[in-house]
């Protein structure tokens, strides 16, 4: 199925062409047994109902419509209205529900067009997609191989074409491990961005509504239709102006951690870790990423944690009850897992959340050394048959990298790094602070033009869909702040650790138009210069960094200026403007116009020469 941009320029083009999009879809649907993939589908009559409803619509009101016409699915657990939600699990449907979801509630305004409910493991308890009584999903690339869970079917989905994007739920992986078995985008965001109402819990604390798209550009459109605070959600958030605030998005340089190789876990596989290295080498030769080496073992400690631990009792909270009184009908590896909640005890809860405190402090601190993470996404596939034969183990396994994301409140993108030479595709997954949902589309953007070919598992190239953003036009986010230095603040000066301690990113060296003069003010410690603006000035541009600093940061930043130094608008040689260090006109009159050196570094070069 194409791309967004290019399904909306067909509908442009051609007044049938949701109509034969739609019509397209359902066929293939027909004739094909794609059962394992979907639990229940809307009519094909419902679904043309809407295509006519939209294609009332004129061209010129389809821009408010950011998905306009553009086919999606949804994972079981999510309610639709007039579908039953089964969970995985018929006996747990109770007829069909009354209310969308918000979630689907939101797509379908923004014009999109549902197509049905996707298979997904049991209660969404495993990251294999072969507990369930619906079948299994197999991977694209392979029949042989699983195509991971839960959100099998939601993945399938999209990897076979069949829709554009879909929804799925993430509580251990289950939004990245199938993306990286059909090679797509797998977006997990930030716990509490989007609305789990609506969703039938697994871990309810933990859960989070993931995004399956072909490419990070349609994932961030689909975020954006998707993103907001729910009052009736207990665990949806508002982010501060300041939270995820990812300065690094657009430096020159970002710093990306990679597992020490003894804490890498391939468990035998002898072709991921060769494409995991090779990914690291474009990313640090290709992309300009600051490779720092880190002990992943605290995040492993975490990770013990979700299933080793009382947070399995979280999964009876949900359903246990429904389980205990249906034993018969609940595959028996999901069975086990969820009635295991009843070894726990309130004591070993506690001890369990003061465990992860614990640990979150080992993290942090490993946090202070890099910008975002790079992990494989799954340490190998496995056969239907391996995981016959060992459905708990190796589960165990496929989550080595996933399962303390959620525990320690990061985002992350599961992004196709290449094909393997059995024909099976690898994925990478870049992780990061809370919120930072948007750089990392950005940047997972960049790594899978630079490291795959085709989208999903299609002969479609991934160089003809458009661009998230360039490195050249990448906007700031909003919860940065961009300021420009000229003397005692510039890197390696000695006032600049009051912007490195802030965490604040050298961005580029530029120059301001002509119009400004540049002083060397008296009595001053550390020695500083004045910029000053003067209409219509004959002078040089001087000479400045801009730096990018979070908008948390910014006031005690600012509040450390001294007079007779301020903050004002300072024009660029390029029209831009931004705001940066200006001097009161009055502390020019007995200060050393040094306007021609072009700089406060040039100066003081000149400076040490004649001494």
């Amino acid at each position: 199925m194409p791309d967004i941009t290019t399904l909306h320029n067909l509908y442009v083009n051609d007044s049938n062409g949701l109509l034969t999009t739609i019509t397209a879809i359902y066929d293939r649907i027909e004739g094909k047994d794609f059962n394992p993939v979907w639990i229940s589908i809307i009519p094909r009559e419902k679904a043309i109902a809407r295509v006519k409803q939209l294609s009332l619509i004129t061209i010129e009101e389809r821009v408010k419509l950011p998905l306009y016409g553009i086919p999606f699915a949804v994972k079981d657990n999510i309610d639709v209205a007039t579908l039953p939600t089964t969970a995985g699990c018929p006996a747990f449907a109770c007829g069909p529900v009354a209310e969308n979801a918000p979630l689907v509630e939101k797509l379908e305004q923004a014009g999109a067009i549902l197509i049905g409910k996707t298979n997904m493991d049991q209660f969404a308890t495993g990251l294999v997609g072969t507990r369930s009584p619906y079948g299994a999903c197999a991977s694209v690339f392979n029949t042989n191989y699983i195509s991971g869970g839960s959100s099998s079917g939601s993945a399938v989905a999209v990897a076979s074409g069949l829709v554009t994007f879909s929804l799925g739920t993430d509580t251990a992986g289950s939004g990245r491990i199938p993306a990286m078995f059909n090679n797509i985008i797998g977006l997990k965001p930030t716990r509490g961005l989007l609305s789990a109402r609506g969703v039938v819990p697994a871990c309810r604390s933990l859960d989070c509504v993931s995004i399956f798209a072909e490419t990070a550009s349609d994932a961030a459109i689909i975020l954006s239709v998707t993103r907001g605070f729910d009052e009736f959600d207990p665990y949806s958030r508002i982010p501060s102006d300041s939270s995820g605030a990812s300065p690094w998005i657009i430096a020159p340089t970002f710093r990306i951690g990679i597992p020490t190789v003894v804490t890498r876990e391939f468990f035998g596989d002898i072709h991921n870790p060769v494409l995991f290295q090779k990914a690291i080498n474009v990313i640090s030769h290709d992309l300009n990423g600051e490779l720092i080496e880190f002990d992943l073992t605290p995040f492993l400690n975490v990770a013990s944690l979700l299933y080793k631990g009382p947070w399995v009792a979280e999964r009876y909270a949900a359903v246990g009850n429904f389980v205990d009184q249906h034993l018969t009908e609940i595959d028996p590896t999901v069975r086990t897992i969820i009635t295991k909640a009843k070894d726990y005890t309130a004591v070993d809860t506690f001890n369990a959340i003061y465990e992860l405190e614990r640990l979150k402090k080992k993290t942090n601190k490993l946090w202070e050394m890099f910008d975002v993470m790079l992990v494989p996404t799954a340490p190998r596939a496995f056969t239907f048959d391996e995981i016959g034969a060992a459905p708990i183990e190796y589960n165990s396994q496929l989550g080595y990298y996933t399962n303390f994301v959620n525990l320690l409140d990061l985002a992350a993108i599961a992004i196709p790094a290449g094909i393997r030479p059995d024909g099976l595709p690898f994925s990478v997954t870049l992780i990061s602070h809370a919120f930072t949902d948007t750089a990392l589309l950005i940047l997972g953007d960049r790594i899978h033009r630079s490291l795959a070919t085709n989208i999903g598992g299609s002969s479609r190239s991934l160089a003809d869909t458009p661009k998230l953003l360039s490195m050249d036009n990448c906007n700031m986010p909003s919860n940065c702040f961009l300021i420009a230095v000229v003397g005692a603040h510039l890197s390696g000066q000695p006032l600049n650790y009051q912007l490195t301690e802030r965490k604040a990113r050298l961005i580029r060296t530029c120059h301001t138009n002509q119009e400004y003069r540049l002083y060397a003010l008296k009595d001053c410690v550390p020695a500083k210069p004045g910029l000053l603006h003067v209409k219509n000035s004959e002078g040089r541009g001087i000479e400045l960094e801009i730096w990018a600093v979070s908008a948390d940061k910014i006031a005690s930043f600012i509040a450390m200026i001294p007079s007779p130094l301020s903050i004002g608008n300072i024009h660029l040689d390029d029209g831009q403007i931004v705001k940066g260090f200006l001097v009161e006109p009055s502390a020019v009159n007995d200060a050393q116009d040094i306007t021609h050196f072009g700089g406060w570094r040039s100066y003081l070069n000149s400076t040490k020469a004649s001494s």
